[in-house]
Parts: C-alpha cells; structure tokens; sequence
C-alpha cells in the first residue's frame, strides 16, 4: 500500500499563493507537469472536467482534485495555500489545503484506495493544524511524512 512518505517527497509539497481555484488548479497542473516532463494543458484540462462532475471540496479547508490519465505511476501534490479561496466545497468553506491526484486509467481501485487512504489522514485535525501552521515546505513535508 501507497504511504504518505511514498506520495509526497519534498518536491511534491508546495505553499501556493493563487487567488482562485482556477489559478490554484493551473498552478498544480503547471507543477505536475513539470514532474512529469509532460505539457500541463492536459491535466488542467482533465482536473477541469473532473470538477464539472462535482466539487471536489470535501469540507473543513480541505480539496482533493484528482483525475485519471494516461501515466504509469500515480503523482501525488500537496499544496497549503496562503490565503483560503473559495471551491464550492460541500460546507461552502473555503479552502486552504490541497491534495492533487494524478493517476493511470488502471488498476481502477488504486485511484479510489489513495483517495481514501489521503481522505483519512486530512481527517485528523491535529495533522490539518500542523499542516496549517508550518511555515515553509520542509515543515509541511515533515508533518505529512511523520504523521
């Protein structure tokens, strides 16, 4: 089973400064696309399909956007925002914290299982706190990767 430690290296843990979600989700298909070695046009493209389905604010500050495309490995992203933008969350509260998804159309299950697996840990208010509270990327990767 994926780990947090696994999901996120330092690289992959980012403070965001976009003034919407439109922005924030440009600037994680931007840096995706960087670790990827890949164009960022399509993985805007499918986050932006994703969210027609529905918000993928989950509430209490937190958003999971994810999607499915052509890769041979999940990427994973977590942002903290510095300010809180609004998403359509289902509690109507904006959001400060950002996990991004990214993963291959196959095994289908594993999309669902990093989900929840993410969905579980950003559950615990002590970790959403210290998450809040870090002040640079170090900080937020030692509060992922240690939790």
């Amino acid at each position: 089973m994926t780990s947090l430690e696994t999901l996120f290296p330092l690289a992959h843990v980012l403070i965001l400064h976009p003034r919407d979600k439109a922005a924030a989700l440009a600037e994680l298909a931007k840096r995706a696309a960087i670790l990827l070695g890949a164009g960022s046009k399509p993985i805007a493209d499918a986050l932006a399909v994703r969210e027609t389905l529905g918000s993928t604010g989950i509430g209490a500050g937190i958003a999971l956007p994810h999607a499915r495309l052509d890769l041979s490995a999940p990427l994973a992203l977590f942002a903290r925002l510095e300010r809180p933008i609004p998403w359509d969350a289902i509690d109507h509260a904006p959001i400060d914290l950002i996990f991004l998804l990214l993963s291959p159309a196959e095994p289908a299950d594993q999309h669902l299982k990093i989900l929840s697996m993410v969905t579980r840990h950003l559950r615990d208010r002590a970790l959403t706190a210290t998450l809040r509270q870090a002040t640079d990327e170090a900080a937020l990767h030692q509060a992922l990767t240690q939790h």
